[in-house]
């Protein structure tokens, strides 16, 4: 619970990893669920120190529970031999850890396997329209996204305006995860210009002034932060050849827009990139506890000017959704979706818009409200 807000994710039997992006919630939900827990903040800087010191003092700590108490470590990522300590006690006592992060990075740098699969491991996303109930409002959403750090702010201009600096002073700097900090300060806002395009390494390493191999590593920064991921493209046998290079979306619109310094009221041109972060986010969320797809990706023929935004594949069945940020429907919303209508096992297309009717065009492509789509995600039914 955060705020009035119950999230999606539910309460796992065993011991978890829940990753998420700064201010995304993990820690409040962390203490809701687990009031009488026992707690280790690793940004509390006299315990962090004191457990580098000497990691054993972390067993010491929790030696007289019992067999299936909880432990919450946050800020798991700043401390990556405390997961040998974390399996033992797993293994010895069968203790239950929630262990919270913003990054895998220093994680998978310092060759931890995550526990083997002795742990689960859950993404906690912005705050979606199935959570946020009668709040949401997409056009609030669109313009400063739905991190709770930020919505549950009165000034959520100001908080967002202060978010980039928090993200680059306690996950970047603190961290050490690059060591150009200046070359990483003018990619990020070059790296939000291509929120929902499909990524030009050497474009972006031009404009920072960097080199191509430096931002492949900056993109895996973003993605290891939660901050942005990489979007593939669908291939399948067929003779159409489909392009190769993913589709950058970040995970929040309102992120992306103070990384680029741009918190007024969205353009019309904005929209439609923020409103296909939006519905990624919204796929992938209810992803994390529904079984909504086996693989999402985009669609685009290779030397063509049609594309689907998203692909959803489950078993042999394909879904395709396309994003479009116009109020008013008109039938050359349809070409990418029409494009598509013979992929084999496509059982749905669906148009989501800004508008506000629901309906059917001729040859079966559903036309659905923004709200719709939520809606139906979060049901359940967004498949046939």
């Amino acid at each position: 619970m955060i705020g009035n807000y119950e999230r999606l994710i539910g309460v796992p039997r065993r011991s978890f990893f829940l990753f998420g992006m700064r201010g995304v919630g993990k820690s409040t939900w962390a203490r809701a669920t687990f009031p009488g827990a026992t707690r280790f903040d690793l940004l509390d800087e006299r315990l962090y120190q004191d457990l580098l010191a000497d990691p054993s003092l972390f067993a010491q700590s929790i030696g007289g529970l019992k067999a299936g108490d909880w432990v919450v470590v946050d800020e798991v990522q700043r401390l990556p031999a405390l997961l040998n300590e974390v399996h033992r006690l797993i293994e010895a006592q069968g203790l239950r850890f929630a262990l919270l992060g913003s990054s895998a990075r220093k994680l998978k740098a310092a060759g931890t396997n995550l526990l083997a699969g002795r742990a689960l491991k859950k993404t906690m996303f912005p705050l979606t329209a199935a959570e946020l109930g009668a709040d949401f409002d997409l056009d609030r959403v669109l313009r400063y996204g739905s991190v709770p750090l930020v919505w549950s702010s009165d000034e959520p201009r100001e908080v967002l305006e202060a978010y980039g600096q928090l993200y680059l002073r306690e996950e970047i700097r603190a961290e050490a995860l690059v060591r150009n900090l200046s070359g990483f300060v003018r990619f990020l806002p070059v790296a939000a210009l291509f929120n929902g395009q499909a990524i030009n390494v050497s474009g972006i390493a031009r404009d920072a002034g960097v080199s191509r191999t430096t931002i492949q590593g900056y993109l895996d920064i973003l993605e290891d932060t939660l901050l942005a991921y990489r979007l593939p493209a669908y291939e399948t046998r067929t003779r159409v050849r489909e392009r190769k290079r993913p589709k950058l979306y970040w995970v929040d619109p309102g992120v992306v827009r103070a990384v680029k310094r741009q918190l007024g009221p969205p353009t019309a041109e904005e929209r439609g990139s923020l409103l296909e972060s939006w519905v990624a986010t919204t796929l992938q969320a209810h992803a994390e506890v529904q079984e909504l797809y086996d693989q999402l990706a985009y669609w685009a023929p290779h030397q063509s000017a049609v594309e689907v935004d998203f692909l959803l594949q489950r078993g042999a069945e394909l879904l395709a959704i396309e994003v479009k940020a116009a109020g008013r429907y008109h039938s050359s919303l349809l070409k990418g979706l029409r494009a598509l209508g013979p992929l084999p096992g496509l059982v749905r297309r669906i148009l989501v818009y800004t508008g506000e009717r629901s309906f059917r065009s001729s040859d079966g492509v559903e036309i659905w409200p923004a709200q719709r789509f939520a809606a139906e995600t979060a049901s359940g039914t967004l498949w046939p």
